[in-house]
């Protein structure tokens, strides 16, 4: 592409309303331009680099003998009104508003119309397992979209779906998928781990995610100092280590005005591991008392998944009233109105510190034997240092993108979307599935995250919107003009488009502008044309190699293979 007469332009700035790096860089280099809030129009140079991501995509699907269909893309939610309806995994059902007739009709899911299209094939078991895929945008209700293409409303989603007869199918099936998404991420060149996550409403056996490790990311990662274990913090576990202290008698102490948990443990000249903090909560309208070790937080996943409930809050005063805990100094000795879950690991402890439902004091040298629970499981969230639970490594924590992740499903989906097979006995049984989707907008910010330096993005060779960049120093020079036209000619023989930096601007500005795009390679034709040479130049390098242009050439060849 010759930039002289083509749409392309660059800004010097940050915008003021981006606060990542890709979000920035992305706008300023002309790949996207945000339309409203969460809602971004792809540029000609980063429609490019989405086609090349979607490319790779396609590729190891097919790979996988998953195939390729096209979906209506659904109204955002705007359209549509409640129906008073959810789903089988809790979400909301909407009716679709015709501006037309005034009517209103159903509006089916992606999801549905994957088990729809499922349907027309599946009548017996013979006619499993396969797979389908599709690449469309989506919407989503974004309360506060950030991050450039990393939360949004509008964003563009691969998704696919496994259809099984049983589970040692689905596994067959879930392993091909999973093998596919790690070729892809390898060939993005993205740095990713695959955590274990929460399978949540949706209630399946395995949920897995692909989570590029970047600063700005808004998971959370629990990773292994000295093995490969990786989980998403929601669900992530540590091994408890037993105290070998001597048991005490527990006695009563007072604490005036020491109210919080790092407050009593300052007043007491104690470890604030030593203590056990009580979190009051309203569960579903039932008042629940958390007891975690002090420097720790309630996990409200783990919570929701241990009792059942449907939603965490806190617990008011009136709630709270309906029980003898006093806030601030709440513990599990003698404590009626509620029920009492105690963390697991405070089982674990020893001579620690305890609220005693009474202003101004706590109990010292509490032992579990002196405390009556309800219920007690793994409630917390795992803190950097803690023991990892599969080898006794140290856990230590890094940010995240999702990019990814695979589901298997089992088969309540199916029967909630009433799709069955007939088995050899002639028996109706319901399909097994798996779920799985890709973001490619925020695989393509992910990979800005991971790779640019302070004067741009550095884009991979495979999916750069052009892999080389010629740069025309002189449009007056005769020499020069020949040599480079001859240079632009030749890659478009070998099938390689270069962007042709011909416009009539100082050196200096297309170097920036080649820069902050982040194109692979930089061939320069200057001064030293007329002896057919030319200064080459990778993105990463620091100086420039003076070649022939047919060097040159062959390098661009070698850096594409």
């Amino acid at each position: 592409m010759k930039l002289s007469n083509s749409y392309f332009y660059t800004l010097r700035e940050n915008p003021n309303d981006e606060e990542s790096t890709s979000g920035q860089l992305l706008i300023r280099g002309g790949y996207i331009k945000k339309s409203s809030s969460g809602i971004y129009m792809f540029l000609p140079l980063g429609f490019k680099v989405l086609n090349n991501i979607e490319a790779i995509v396609r590729e190891e699907m097919e790979k996988a003998g998953c195939r390729e269909l096209l979906m209506p893309c659904l109204l955002p939610e705007d359209y549509y009104i409640s129906s008073g309806r959810r789903d089988n995994f809790g979400s909301s059902m909407f009716s679709l508003k015709d501006r037309f007739n005034k009517t209103m009709v159903l509006g089916p899911t992606h999801e549905e119309l994957f088990a729809v299209a499922a349907s027309m094939k599946i009548h017996s078991y013979k006619d499993l397992p396969f797979s389908l895929y599709q690449m469309q945008t989506k919407f989503r209700d974004e309360p506060r979209p950030r991050f450039g293409l990393i939360r949004v409303r509008e964003f563009i989603m691969k998704d696919a779906y496994t259809f099984d007869k049983n589970l040692e199918g689905l596994d067959v099936s879930y392993q091909k998928i999973f093998n596919a998404y790690k070729n892809i991420f390898d060939r993005l060149g993205i740095d990713y781990k695959i955590v274990k996550a929460d399978t949540g409403v949706m209630g399946g056996l395995l949920s897995e995610e692909f989570q590029a490790v970047t600063a700005i990311g808004e998971d959370t990662l629990v990773l292994c100092d000295s093995c490969d274990y990786a989980s998403n913090l929601e669900i992530s576990t540590h091994r408890y280590t037993d105290s070998d202290e001597e048991l005490k008698e527990m006695t009563l102490t007072a604490t005036p005005g020491a109210s919080s948990i790092q407050e009593v443990a300052d007043y007491l000249k104690v470890d604030v591991r030593k203590t056990v903090k009580a979190l009051l909560m309203n569960i579903d309208g039932q008042l629940t008392v958390f007891f975690i070790r002090g420097d720790r937080d309630l996990n409200e996943t783990k919570v929701l998944k241990l009792t059942g409930g449907k939603e965490l809050n806190f617990a008011n005063d009136e709630l709270i009233a309906t029980s003898n805990a006093v806030a601030g100094y709440t513990g599990p000795v003698g404590l009626t109105g509620c029920k009492v879950i105690v963390d697991e690991e405070v089982l674990h402890m020893k001579n620690f510190v305890i609220g005693a439902n009474k202003e101004g004091y706590h109990y010292v040298n509490a032992n579990v034997s002196d405390i009556s629970y309800d219920m007690t499981g793994d409630i917390s969230n795992v803190v950097e240092g803690d023991i990892c639970p599969v080898c006794g490594g140290k856990i230590h924590f890094k940010k995240g993108i999702e990019v990814g992740n695979t589901f298997k499903l089992g088969s309540k989906y199916s029967q909630a979307m009433n799709l069955y097979y007939q088995d050899s006995n002639g028996q109706q049984q319901p399909v097994i599935m798996g779920s799985y989707g890709i973001g490619i907008g925020r695989t393509m910010a992910s990979i800005v995250e991971q790779n640019h330096d302070e004067n741009g993005i550095i884009w991979p060779v495979n999916i750069a919107p052009y892999k080389v960049g010629l740069v025309l120093i002189n449009q007056r020079d005769e020499a020069q003009v020949e040599l480079a036209d001859r240079l632009y000619e030749k890659l478009l023989s070998l099938g390689i488009e270069p962007l042709f930096d011909d416009r009539d601007e100082r050196p200096g500005v297309k170097f920036k502008d080649m820069e902050l795009i982040g194109i692979p390679m930089r061939i320069t034709v200057g001064k030293l044309a007329g002896e057919n040479k030319v200064e080459f130049r990778k993105r990463t390098d620091t100086q420039n190699t003076v070649l022939t242009a047919e060097e040159a050439v062959e390098q661009v060849l070698e850096l594409c293979r």
